[in-house]
């Protein structure tokens, strides 16, 4: 059975984005990218939302490949060989890899769950909190940047109530804490 986990830099003050949408923080460095390319090069699926994936359509260019950095190339790589799932009822279609849902995320995530191995990676607020009403989402992973965003777009969904139980915690490059939390039973 799949091990769903939603997992997002975040603000001290619990923002994964900015005011405007605007991805507000710092961009990962070698070590700390190397991190993500690990748990991409782990997972079976990845899930998104819409917005989500096309902010991570970036990796799917082929100038991937040639350009940036050997960790980004890396990423590059892992995220093109990892397939993903995309929820969404306004996208028509999706790059390589790739497989478009418009219907209930509820039912093929818990149908995903039943038949795969290993860890799914789950990204995007909206869909994790609608997953998580669902009791779909086995763990949170927080990364929390040491900067406040102050306002924008935040990791729970306001009035999205969770009793929690602590998984662990890890300190990481560029002052990330690791926050990982399991839904309490």
């Amino acid at each position: 059975m799949a091990k769903i986990v939603y997992s997002m830099l975040t603000s001290l003050d619990g923002y994964i984005a900015g005011p405007d949408g605007d991805i507000a923080l710092p961009v990962p460095e070698a070590e700390l990218h190397q991190h993500f390319n690990d748990m991409m090069r782990r997972a079976s699926v990845v899930l998104a939302g819409r917005r989500m994936y096309e902010m991570m359509r970036f990796w799917d260019s082929p100038d991937r490949e040639t350009g940036d950095t050997e960790v980004e190339r890396d990423f590059a790589c892992a995220w093109r060989e990892t397939p993903k799932i995309v929820f969404s009822t306004t996208l028509r279609e999706v790059g390589p890899n790739a497989r478009l849902v418009n219907g209930d995320a509820g039912t093929t995530v818990r149908s995903l769950k039943a038949e795969t191995d290993g860890l799914v990676i789950l990204g995007g607020a909206d869909l994790a909190a609608s997953l998580s009403r669902a009791g779909l989402v086995d763990e949170f992973r927080l990364y929390m940047h040491p900067v406040v965003l102050g306002a924008g777009k935040p990791y729970f969904q306001p009035g999205q109530s969770l009793t929690l139980r602590p998984l662990g915690t890890e300190s990481l490059t560029q002052g990330v804490t690791l926050l990982r939390y399991a839904p309490a039973s």
